[in-house]
Order: structure tokens, then sequence, then C-alpha cells
């Protein structure tokens, strides 16, 4: 690839819906989950063949550098991004690109949230090559994901006129982004052939984001001009905590790719998934012969049970009888018990938890 193209990892973020075993302080990016390496660790050693360790970047939260540091050995310091609070994804890609466009003004950058599970990494791989043949011409270039079922739980991209193919690959102008649909919607949406899920990756150049930005999101650009000069400086750290304390909490997706002007979708068959929820995790993992698995430490006995998943790391016996669809989640000290098909409304309990103030369970 060409010596402009870099990779930034989005590694913020709680992973709520994901709770017990994802807390404030060990989100699930920096969990193994699924055997083997964090997915962290595996969206690294995916693009690492496209993209070398030296181009790649990681923004994540002051409070887990460490974790970064020690999961990717050899990131250089100066590729490590500090937010000093969640400000969701538009703040993170803008100060990314701030980075980028003043070590390199030609950078093209390709963007990856760190808690992805990608079976097809060299399709993938190859699909990150060929949007950046479309982002150097100028497009803001967004994957998309082709809908095996009608999810209620992600974003749509509508597909827009045929832009030719690029490196095999079909592109597409984006017609319209969607936000998540009620089933009937969804329904529909699968139905007509023309929407795929938004994967939330996209590639583009860092002088066209930011030019978005500066058009769509006057506030957050205008704190982006101050912390740029100071980057790299004695005062990088005061100046990007002042000025992030104004920028608005807003999406990459609502703030501007929904607004901006010569967006294209790429559609791709990557085996993509978002690991949203317990649900989803289990449909990744190896099942037995009743539909059910087990992750973990501890141990378990399951009988008359099917279609259930179960992940135990409190040490304790798991036993259960007649589960048929169930989630049982147990941790040294919280156990969560739920529906496969409500694995959605985790995140409920964990907003619970914060308004009865029990940081402890956080």
């Amino acid at each position: 690839m060409s010596k402009h193209f870099y990779a930034v990892i989005m590694a913020g973020g709680v992973g709520s819906r994901l709770w017990p075993r994802s807390r404030n302080e060990s989100p699930k990016q920096f969990l193994d989950l699924l055997g083997g390496r964090t997915l962290l660790q595996e969206t690294v050693h995916r693009i690492l063949p496209l993209i070398p360790l030296e181009r790649l970047l990681v923004v994540t939260g002051e409070d887990h550098a460490e974790a970064v540091r020690s999961q990717v050995p050899g990131l250089p310091e100066a590729n490590l991004i500090l937010e000093p609070g969640p400000r969701n994804t538009a703040p993170c890609i803008g100060l990314a690109a701030v980075v980028l466009q003043k070590r390199d003004p030609e950078a093209l950058m390709a963007v990856f949230p760190a808690d992805h599970a990608i079976a097809r990494a060299q399709a993938f791989r190859d699909a990150i090559a060929a949007a950046g043949c479309l982002a150097r011409d100028g497009y803001l270039v967004t994957l998309g994901i082709a809908p095996n079922q009608p999810h209620v739980g992600y974003g749509y991209i509508q597909r827009g006129s045929p832009l030719g193919e690029t490196d095999g690959l079909a592109a597409y102008s984006v017609a319209r982004f969607a936000e998540k649909p009620d089933l009937p919607t969804a329904q529909r949406f699968v139905a007509s052939g023309e929407y795929y899920w938004n994967a939330g990756i996209f590639v583009w150049e860092a002088t066209r984001i930011l030019s978005e930005i500066e058009t769509l999101l006057p506030g957050l650009d205008g704190e982006l001009r101050q912390v740029a000069p100071a980057w790299g400086s004695g005062r990088q750290a005061a100046v990007l905590a002042e000025s992030w304390d104004r920028v608005p909490r807003i999406s990459i997706d609502y703030g501007v790719m929904e607004k901006a002007s010569k967006v294209a979708v790429l559609p791709v068959d990557i085996g993509w998934d978002d690991i949203g929820n317990w649900s989803a995790l289990a449909g990744l993992a190896e099942a037995d012969g009743h539909g059910n698995t087990v992750y973990g430490s501890g141990q378990h006995i399951l009988l008359d049970s099917v279609d259930s998943y179960v992940y135990t790391s409190s040490g304790r016996l798991v036993a259960a009888v007649g589960l048929e669809g169930w989630i049982l989640v147990d941790t040294p000290d919280a156990l969560l018990i739920c529906p496969k098909d409500r694995a959605q409304a985790v995140r409920e309990i964990v907003e619970q938890l914060k308004a009865q103030g029990q940081s402890r369970y956080l």
C-alpha cells in the first residue's frame, strides 16, 4: 500500500450490553471473549498485513492507556491517542484526523472499531485496499455488510447509483443512512436488496473528513483547531483537556455521514459481527450437539438444556436444568440470567445500576 495509508483503531466505549463481564475498568475490547487474543489484538492482527504498526494509531480513554500498551507491544507512543473522556465517534475520529494531518498532510485513514469479529480477514483487507482507491478520488467510503436477517440492532445504508468496480468490488453512491429500524422496516430493507448493515468502518483522506467536520460540525471544528497547534508540544494535554470539555457528543454517522457529499458504500462479505451482546457472542462460539456453548474457567453441569450460552469466571460450579435459549453469565460479583432474545436489554440493567449509584458493579 501507499506510504500514506494509516489505520485508526477506536478503542473507547464500555460494551454495556456485555455486562457483567465488560466493565468500565475492563471493557470488551480488552477482553478475550472468543479464545486466544483480545478483540483489540484481533483488530490489530487483522490489519497489520496491510498497514504496518508504525502507521497504526489507537484512540482510547486515559484510563485504558496501559491496557493498550500491554496488548499492542511495539506500538509507538506517539501513535497512542488518549481522549480525556468519551465523546462518541465524531470527536474521536476528528482528533485522529488532526494528528494524522499534522504528521502527513496526504494521509489516507482507515477507521475501525476495536470490538468487531471478522471471519474472512483477507477479504476484509482486500475491501479496505479497494476503499482506499475510492477515497483517493475524494470519496468518504463506508463498508456495507449484506444482511442475512432483518436485524433491528444495526443502522442501515441504502445504496444509490453504481460507481463502477474497484479492485473487483462494486461500489455505489449512498442514497441514505437509516437509523436502527423496527422489525417490519428491517424486513422491508432486507427484502429490497438495496440496504446493507452499517459496520462503522470508514476510509477517507484526513483532509477530506476534516473539511466535512468544518462544514457540518463547526463546534467540533473550532475545538480541533485549538488542539492542532498544541499537539506534540508541552501544552498538548492541557489544551486537549480544556477543549474536550466543550466538544459535542455526537457520532460520525449522525454528525457527518448522513449529511456529507460524495459518500460511497462498498458492499462486502467479510464474515462481520459487532459482538454487540451476549446472544451475538454465543452465535460466534462453537456449540455442542445440543446447541449449548460454555466458555470460561469454571465448572458447569447442564441437564436437559438446549440452545443456551454459559460464561463462567467466578470459580463456582454452575449447574442448570431445562434451559432453552437462555444466557447465563457468572462472574465473581454478579450473575446475569436472560433469554437470548432479550440480550439487547442488558444495557438497561447497566443504566439502572448507574441510577442507583451502584458503581462497584460498573
